[in-house]
């Protein structure tokens, strides 16, 4: 009898098939082609086969030994890992953790090994809190123009540097933290410079003006519980505007040149004062001297006072009795030196 894609001619050429049904696919020319054609069957015809047919595999879906699947095994391991991920934190020394339930603040984890519920329920938000940020204003080459309290304009370049004190306040207290900082920063610089002329702010003054905006933001921040600490402000620059620039050079210029002839008037008066303090110290000596003997010191002045003044003469004067009371020596010498003449004529 001829099987279903058979035909009963063809029984000769079944061989060992003993007759029955041959695969569609396979290669029915004869009998020793039989095993050859189930062969060349493809690996997914294969596998619908084996499953169809009660083997290890069903539908393609690997089985355990009795036929159980392993899908649960998989999924009852794929949540230990997961518990076991987003359940142990460690946090670092310099770190905190900030432990939200359900979106919600819960607690802060201090530095060590901690317990979590899994994730979604309990997630964990690591924050360096010893890191010390620094915030730039203005950004890039822009200019910063601030009024001065004598209505003059200054371009300022500085910087913010700050740490996370609380880290809770920081994530959830306040919004877009760094340009909030920025933009306390900015409130607090522009109330401080309007106290400062702009000679004080380009010049000397600058320390105290970074020490004002450091104080002013603190309190602000504080009050707005930001959770930060403000560690420092720098100013960079702290120049007039590029416009005026080169006339606030020809000033400047022309302030350090009377600086200038005003120190040297001030060295000049100090080194007077000091000639005038020398002189009246030495009077004051002279003068003790004089008290303790008037005679002889009015009399050794007179002497000093007499040998200065006839110094610079050709004269002699003598007091002593007996002497003339003038006796003009130079021109004594004078006189007894032969006349010039008188030698040429005796020559002749």
């Amino acid at each position: 009898m001829a099987g279903p894609w058979g035909s009963g001619g063809d029984s000769g050429n079944g061989g060992g098939n003993g007759g029955g049904p041959r695969n569609p696919w396979g290669n029915g020319a004869g009998g020793s082609d039989g095993g050859a054609g189930r062969k060349g069957a493809s690996s997914l015809e294969e596998l619908f086969k084996k499953g169809g047919g009660g083997g290890p595999f069903k539908g393609g879906i690997p089985k355990r030994p009795g036929g159980r699947p392993w899908w649960p095994i998989l999924l009852i391991g794929f949540v230990i890992l997961w518990v076991a991920l987003s359940s142990v934190h460690r946090v670092s020394p310099q770190e905190r953790g900030v432990v939200t339930l359900f979106g919600s603040y819960s607690r802060t984890m201090q530095p060590g090994l901690h317990f979590s519920l899994p994730a979604p329920i309990e997630q964990v938000i690591k924050l360096d809190v010893e890191e010390i940020r620094t915030i730039d204003i203005p950004q890039g080459e822009s200019e910063k123009l601030i009024l001065t309290s004598d209505q003059n304009i200054v371009d300022l370049a500085y910087s913010v540097r700050w740490n996370i004190k609380a880290p809770e306040l920081f994530l959830f207290q306040i919004a877009e933290q760094e340009e909030t900082i920025s933009e306390v920063a900015e409130s607090a610089m522009r109330a401080s410079v309007a106290n400062f002329t702009l000679d004080d702010t380009i010049g000397s003054e600058r320390t105290e003006i970074e020490q004002q905006v450091e104080e002013n933001m603190q309190q602000l921040l504080d009050s707005y519980g930001a959770g930060v600490v403000i560690r420092g402000i720098a100013i960079k620059k702290a120049d007039p505007p590029a416009a005026v620039n080169d006339a606030f050079k020809e000033v400047s210029a022309a302030q350090q040149t009377a600086e200038t002839y005003l120190n040297e008037a001030r060295a000049y008066a100090q080194q007077l004062t000091a000639q005038a303090e020398g002189e009246s110290a030495a009077f004051d000596k002279v003068y003790a001297e004089y008290r303790l003997a008037p005679r002889v010191t009015r009399q050794r002045m007179y002497y000093e006072t007499m040998e200065r003044v006839l110094s610079k003469v050709d004269k002699t004067i003598v007091e002593t009795s007996g002497v003339t009371p003038y006796l003009a020596l130079p021109e004594i010498r004078k006189r007894s030196l032969p006349a010039p003449e008188a030698s040429a004529t005796e020559g002749k």
